[in-house]
């Protein structure tokens, strides 16, 4: 139980969850809809799926700079949080819609409804704690 109260335990964690937000963004950023396997879209899909991977580099760069502070950022923390899980969402929407995806699309489904919420929740405690202890 103290690994969960420990400040750099919560660091650690966040670096390393934006490591699939900002490798798998970078990636889609480079290769394009080719990143998923499909070479044949077209100059507007290539395009539109290119804008979303720099967003989720955007998003990994904005989670990165609360970690040095960590117990500052609540509210950017929740902030990305939503974005993150509304992006979840919309993805839950396509499984139902078209059934499961590959591995790795569950595996940030995984990452966008359990996981970042879960660090939030982390994080907004551990910020509360920190309060509490710099009061006089």
């Amino acid at each position: 139980m103290r690994l969960f109260h420990s400040r750099r335990a919560l660091q650690i964690a966040i670096l390393a969850a934006i490591c699939v937000p900002i490798g798998a963004g970078g990636a889609g950023v480079l290769l394009g809809p080719g990143f998923v396997g499909d070479w044949t879209a077209t100059a507007s899909q290539d395009s539109h799926f290119r804008y979303l991977s720099g967003l989720l580099v955007g998003i990994g760069l904005c989670f990165a700079a609360t970690v040095p502070r960590v117990e500052a950022h609540a509210a950017t923390f929740r902030l990305l949080t939503t974005i993150v899980f509304i992006g979840g969402l919309a993805r839950l929407l396509s499984l139902a819609a078209l059934g499961a995806p590959s591995g790795a699309m569950l595996f940030g489904l995984a990452m966008e409804l359990v996981v970042t919420p879960a660090l939030c929740l982390w994080q907004n405690a551990h910020a509360r704690r920190a309060e509490r202890l710099a009061r006089p």
